[in-house]
């Protein structure tokens, strides 16, 4: 049978294993060669000199992540050892060593006392494990030997030469003459195990082989490096052996690896499923395995079995029946040229040697022959000797029936003949039948292959579809990379748009939208431009619409019509994953808009025309749990923020003021102070506001504020003059200011959004209490489409230290706690609280949509960072009733590293340079907001710090146009004031 492997047709080095690797960039099953490739890569490879490694791949290993070799002085050739017993070695090949580790023999089925002679302290001996490593220099001698005959004839060059074949063992030729106990005359005499007894002339020319191998190798010393922690197993013919080494006797449950199980609960103890999908119920008992099989219930399949190859049209074949220490295997073949299909049936007993009497299903021949009415003539041809009648040269395989397509069945009636007059039988006789030897020669390993990686991406298939509709924090993304390396790209897609489709949760189609975004990019392959960007091609357009409409299904359709004419090039792959994005965003949007069940109002007084409300709020800093508050985190995970309320050098820098006008008109201004407006802009018309949702349109911030307070319809049939005229005989006036630098990071935008909100309800004639007005600045980023959390407006409107926190569901509603802390302790905040403005501007929109992609994709370590971020608040809210300085300049700097972790790259260079100088003085710093520049705030180790750190960054070259800045804690939170009266929301 030569290397043919019984339970794989594609050999032993691609086994596939119960083993996954959640780690691996692309999602794949892992091989036996992937886990060898692994070893030597990884563990045997580190710090050796440069060198070859051979490395069979006719066993299963394991080794240590640090076996501890040791490469000084290294010189030569190295095998690698694994223990073993020594009755295991009875039948394996074994090193004998001296005390320096240099190889003295190699014994392959030593006696008992040669075994024994090479035990180690443990009482296990040093196997021989099919690794070995040669230096430069010796790999040179070994090369050189390939063109000397007779030797020349284990090369094609030799045999194309017309040179008899020489076939020569690694270990027990070649490396065999290294070993300093090996005496020349016994070692040309001597023949390689594989070999086995042939006839004279063989035995004549490997002398002159292996004459050659001595005369070049001998010179060469052959050490041995011993690894006690590991294990070896090779992979015999034995399915009892092979089954033990994919099963977990001792595993609660089973080990389910890259398969879709629909009842999990039906799988046996210690079981293993690889690459599987299967529907119904299926039944499978302890110590079994399936593998590459598309199984539809009910079907039962006891212990001790091995099935593999099956698809859902043959799995009906196992219907009524229940399989118990068998290996049934479904096999690609190639039949004069044409593809065809084979199905093998064996017992886990039986035998695979040539020699004894043999068994098949697991019963003597006689019994087989009994039970079915098969005769030996069936098998095997009447001139056959006895001594070779043996399962490997029975014909029991149909390949071919002259009337039908052979299945499964064409085997299992022999496990249970039915009283059908011969049926099953005259069938099986008139197929064209093959035996293993035979078949063996007609596999067709490419279409194999091919079947399998069909499969696999068939359950892949339906794992994406549970993920996302289980909202499962796994990340796809090994996924994605798999179908698209693998050229199937295009039925994945096709999944998740009918998982968005049917979604009845924005979320879940949300998140869908953004894995067809990364099945794009990952198309692109790298090329193409930056992901992140605009999406707002007017192609789009008419998709779009569609979602915003809330016609979800449709507008799935639409954008996939959109996608295929987008698919021939990077640049055009990149821009439609952006739109992609951009279509989750309006999902998103949908989804925050639910906020709006929190707003509500209450009527009161309307000012007179003419009189101002001044609206006043501090900044806000963060000092836990940011990013935690940004949709879709906040109502997909649950978010918590820690956040205080700051006067800035003394000062409440935000602030907006309204008042009605007799003119049908709105009049805005923008500026950085109360009494300093540095753009006015006047809208006589609906038109004039249509680019209320553009966040770079002039006053934008302030149309959007118009539109969500209700004082203007935007899609209105009548005029915007007729709207103001009708409702409040007039129009309105609003100034909003920000003495704050922009990308400042201490909230401004949406404390702006809040105060104006709050400043023109109240001259509308309506009160708006806070925290409903933390859900209407929700609401009013969605229309001006920035997006953003809920963290800024609970950090500025509401006062002191506090707590907001929202729920993992929707509608999304905010919730917050004020933190009761030790007398005095606020004072003291104050006196160790310092803001650093570093001169860089934040870039938070590119911050953003990272961060989204991240999420969405479910990176394993975002997915962690994310839980921490929230379970910190609390730590830090503690911290904060405690009182402790040190505590929270710990916390501090655990968050900035939460930071870094969630939008990589938001540490520019100069701020870091900026944070070393000054670590020394502080318990504590992090850069305000989402990082990237803007405020540093520090907690220092000393109060009232302002000039000693000016002076330390006054002696630090290449810091910039920076500026130290005092900072307290505001207990009052937004303000409004009234015709000279003022009163606090």
């Amino acid at each position: 049978m030569g290397r043919d492997f019984p339970f794989d047709d594609c050999g032993r080095a691609f086994t596939c294993l119960p083993v996954e690797n959640r780690q691996a960039p692309v999602e794949a099953v892992v091989c036996n060669l992937d886990c060898l490739l692994d070893i030597m890569s990884h563990r045997l490879g580190p710090g050796s000199p440069p060198g070859v490694w051979v490395c069979s791949t006719d066993m299963l290993l394991s080794v240590p992540t640090n076996p501890g070799i040791s490469w000084d002085g290294f010189q030569g050739a190295r095998v690698i050892a694994l223990p073993g017993s020594m009755t295991y070695a009875q039948n394996h090949g074994v090193y004998l060593t001296d005390s320096q580790g240099f190889v003295l023999d190699i014994y392959y089925q030593g006696t008992k006392a040669e075994i024994q002679q090479c035990a180690k302290p443990d009482g296990r001996v040093p196997l021989v494990s099919g690794i070995a490593f040669f230096s430069v220099e010796t790999a040179e001698h070994l090369l050189a030997t390939h063109v000397s005959p007779p030797l020349d004839a284990c090369t094609y060059m030799g045999l194309d030469s017309g040179a008899r074949p020489v076939q020569l063992s690694l270990f027990f030729d070649i490396l065999l003459c290294m070993a300093r106990n090996v005496r020349r005359e016994d070692f040309l005499v001597g023949r390689p195990p594989e070999m086995g007894q042939g006839d004279v002339d063989v035995a004549d020319y490997l002398h002159g082989a292996r004459a050659e191998l001595w005369r070049e190798l001998r010179d060469q010393p052959l050490t041995l490096a011993y690894v006690p922690d590991g294990s070896y197993s090779y992979m015999t013919n034995s399915a009892s052996e092979f089954l033990h080494s994919l099963t977990f006797p001792g595993a609660p449950g089973a080990q389910i690896v890259h398969s879709q199980v629909e009842e999990r609960q039906l799988l046996g103890t210690g079981s293993s499923v690889v690459s599987c999908l299967l529907e119904g119920p299926v039944q499978l008992g302890p110590g079994s395995v399936l593998q590459h099989c598309h199984l539809r219930g009910p079907i039962h399949i006891g212990t001790g079995c091995f099935v593999s190859g099956l698809d859902a049209a043959q799995s009906e074949a196992l219907h009524g029946l229940e399989l118990r220490d068998l290996i049934l295997q479904g096999h690609h073949m190639q039949l004069h040229g044409s593809p065809g299909r084979a199905f093998t049936l064996t017992g886990r007993l039986d035998s695979w040697e040539r020699q004894g009497t043999g068994t098949y299903l697991n019963m003597s021949w006689s019994e087989f022959f009994q039970k079915t009415g098969i005769r030996d003539w069936d098998l095997w041809d009447p001139d056959m000797p006895p001594t070779e009648r043996c399962l490997l040269s029975a014909r029991l395989f149909p390949v071919l029936h002259r009337s039908r397509a052979l299945g499964p069945q064409d085997m299992l009636w022999m496990l249970d003949p039915q009283d059908d007059g011969g049926k099953a039988l005259r069938a099986w006789r008139t197929s064209w039948r093959l035996s293993w030897e035979q078949l063996q020669q007609c596999l067709d390993r490419a279409a194999t292959l091919a079947s399998r990686r069909d499969l696999f991406f068939r359950q892949a298939q339906h794992k994406v579809r549970r993920v996302l509709e289980a909202r499962q924090d796994l990340s796809l993304r090994p996924l994605i990379r798999a179908a698209v390396h693998e050229g199937c790209p295009g039925p994945l897609m096709a999944t998740l748009d009918q998982v968005a489709a049917g979604a009845g949760d924005p979320g879940v189609a949300a998140r869908a939208l953004a894995c067809v975004a990364d099945v794009l990019g990952c198309m692109a392959e790298g090329r193409g431009g930056l992901r992140s960007g605009p999406a707002a091609n007017p192609e789009w357009v008419q998709p779009f619409s569609y979602l915003e409409c809330g016609d979800l299904a449709g507008g799935v359709e639409a954008l996939a019509q959109e996608r295929d004419k987008w698919l021939s090039r990077p640049a055009l792959l990149v821009r439609a994953a952006r739109h992609y994005e951009g279509a989750g965003q309006i999902l998103i949007r949908q989804a925050v808009m639910s906020a709006q069940h929190f707003v509500s109002m209450e009527p009161v007084e309307l000012p007179v025309p003419g009189q101002w409300v001044v609206a006043e709020c501090p900044a806000r800093v963060d000092f836990s749990g940011g990013w935690s508050d940004t949709p879709p985190l906040a109502y997909e995970l649950g978010g918590a923020v820690l956040g205080l309320a700051v006067r800035v050098d003394g000062r409440r820098p935000i602030g907006a003021r309204a008042r009605r006008i007799p003119e049908p008109e709105l009049r805005l201004a923008v500026g950085p102070q109360q009494d300093k407006m540095a753009m006015k802009i006047v809208c006589w018309s609906l038109d004039d506001l249509q680019d209320y949702c553009q966040p770079h349109a002039p006053g934008a911030l302030l149309k959007a504020a118009f539109i969500c307070a209700g004082i203007v319809s935007i899609h209105s049939k009548l005029p915007l003059s007729e709207q103001l005229l009708c409702t409040f005989g007039g129009g309105f006036e609003l100034h909003t200011w920000s003495e704050l630098p922009h990308g400042s990071g201490l909230g401004t935008s949406s404390i702006l959004a809040g105060a104006a909100l709050a400043a023109l309800q109240r001259a509308a004639g309506r009160a708006v209490g806070t925290e409903a007005l933390i859900h209407a600045v929700l609401h009013l980023e969605q229309v001006l489409t920035t997006g953003g959390g809920w963290q800024d407006q609970v950090g500025g409107l509401m006062p002191g230290i506090k707590v907001g926190r929202s729920r993992a569901q929707l509608p999304l509603k905010v919730e917050v706690e004020e933190i009761t802390v030790p007398a005095s302790f606020v004072q003291k905040l104050n006196d160790h609280l310092l803001l650093v403005y570093t001169g860089k501007t934040r870039l938070a929109r590119n911050l953003l949509q990272d961060v989204l992609r991240s999420w969405y994709a479910r990176l394993p370590d975002v997915v962690q960072n994310a839980h921490n971020l929230v379970q910190h608040t609390e730590a830090c809210a503690e911290a904060f009733r405690q009182g402790s300085l040190p505590l929270l300049g710990q916390c501090l700097t655990s968050y900035w590293e939460q930071k870094k972790l969630m939008a990589p790259g938001c540490e520019p260079l100069a701020v870091r340079h900026m944070m070393d100088v000054l670590a020394p003085h502080v318990h504590g710093q992090s850069l305000a907001g989402a990082g990237g520049g803007g405020f540093l705030y520090l907690l220092t180790k000393e109060p009232r710090q302002k000039e000693a750190l000016e002076a330390v960054l006054a002696k630090t070259e290449g810091l910039g146009n920076y500026s130290v800045h005092l900072v307290e804690v505001d207990t009052q939170g937004l303000s409004l004031k009234l015709l000279g009266t003022e009163t606090s929301t």
